[in-house]
């Protein structure tokens, strides 16, 4: 028996249940499909433009910065402002297309750029966020090869790009806008980021990157 095999089995003797049935098999299936939704905020089925700004109000008081940009085209620009302005001038980007094509070679006297996975003690990252989620100013992000998890959670600061048009309502729109990116079959890590990394488990005293950056901000393109 298998490890896996043996914990279930474990859990079934203290369940007093059997092993499932076909039918029940069937049935848990059946609503794994449906991805049913729970009740739904009213602060989560606003206009978009109220989204937007839900979003940036709930980011700030997770203690999120939001850097607004007309285009992505600025934001190399931005993001050499932002580290310069912390004292930082190494960045580790995510490899994606989205993010290497822009002009980065305009501020190499600014701040050096690499492509990597994170590694403790790195300054700053930037990566790309799937969606928004406006009801708790909250950052959908994705693992895969061109944005590997560690960019989210090594570096001492993380930058993320997120577009407007990206900000959805509640929690379940962006699990559809996965769902659909990924033809029903889920990447291996999705994080859900809500501010930087905080923890008040010491004598009650908040401390900020206790898990991870101990800065996060967001750059709202559109």
């Amino acid at each position: 028996m298998s490890s896996r095999a043996e914990i279930f089995a474990n859990i079934r003797h203290g369940l007093r249940r059997s092993e499932a049935t076909d039918a029940q098999r069937e049935a848990v299936q059946h609503r794994l499909q449906q991805h049913p939704r729970n009740l739904i905020p009213a602060r989560g089925q606003q206009a978009p433009e109220a989204q937007v700004e839900l979003f940036i109000r709930m980011a700030q008081e997770a203690a999120a910065e939001v850097v607004t940009l007309e285009n992505i085209e600025q934001l190399p620009e931005a993001v050499a402002d932002t580290l310069e302005s912390k004292g930082q001038h190494e960045l580790i980007l995510a490899s994606d297309e989205t993010l290497t094509a822009l002009g980065w070679a305009a501020v190499h006297e600014r701040i050096r750029c690499h492509q990597r996975v994170g590694q403790v003690g790195d300054e700053a990252s930037l990566t790309l966020a799937l969606v928004g989620i406006a009801e708790t100013g909250t950052l959908m992000l994705y693992s895969r090869p061109d944005s590997p998890t560690t960019l989210n959670f090594l570096p001492d600061t993380h930058l993320v790009v997120l577009q407007r048009k990206d900000i959805v309502g509640v929690y379940e729109d962006g699990w559809d806008r996965l769902r659909s990116l990924c033809s029903g079959r889920l990447p291996r890590t999705v994080n859900l980021i809500t501010g930087p990394s905080r923890s008040a488990d010491i004598e009650q005293k908040l401390q900020m990157g206790a898990h991870g950056p101990r800065q996060l901000v967001i750059y709202l393109i559109g």
